[in-house]
């Protein structure tokens, strides 16, 4: 039996920047759009202007990397430790462009290969399938490599039986 849950937040909100989804509590982040702050605010324009006057950093460079710490920030949620796991998809053009994907951390920037842009639903379909196929797989704790490389008919055997606890 599978269960699907959905949490929807909004980036810069309560749950995009205290909450952890760690382990199985978040395998797929979703980021639509990129999160620019209002432009219109008075206090972003004093901050823009301290910035342009005593460190000549231009509004569009600082709101640019702003928004593309925000975004690592909240796609970070997912991944919390080495032996976590998750997808990050960048449901946005923008983010193929390199004045944006150069502004990405180089934790996110290593896992992001030019193959996988603008990819056709199908396409990320299979790939999500296939990492989550490869990742899923349970950790050997009795040595050895510390991965299996897939499941055997013996393993899957044990957890229809109900020993899943033999094997972890």
């Amino acid at each position: 039996m599978s269960f699907l849950s959905l949490t929807y937040w909004v980036t810069r909100g309560k749950v995009a920047e205290g909450i952890d989804f760690d382990r199985h509590y978040g395998r797929l982040v979703i980021m639509f759009g990129v999160p620019f702050q209002y432009t219109l605010s008075r206090i972003l324009l004093a901050r823009l202007e301290y910035l342009r006057e005593n460190f000549q950093i231009g509004a569009s460079d600082f709101l640019t990397f702003d928004a593309l710490r925000q975004a690592a920030q909240c796609v970070g949620r997912v991944i919390r430790s080495k032996a976590d796991y998750g997808m990050m998809i960048f449901a946005d053009k923008r983010y193929s462009r390199h004045d944006k994907r150069s502004k990405l951390p180089g934790w996110i920037l290593s896992h992001l290969h030019d193959a996988h842009l603008n990819l056709s639903t199908d396409m990320a379909l299979h790939i999500a399938r296939e990492f989550l196929r490869k990742m899923a797989q349970p950790y050997d704790k009795t040595g050895g490599s510390g991965r299996k490389t897939l499941l055997s008919q013996e393993d899957l055997e044990k957890m229809v039986e109900g020993g899943m606890n033999d094997m972890y």
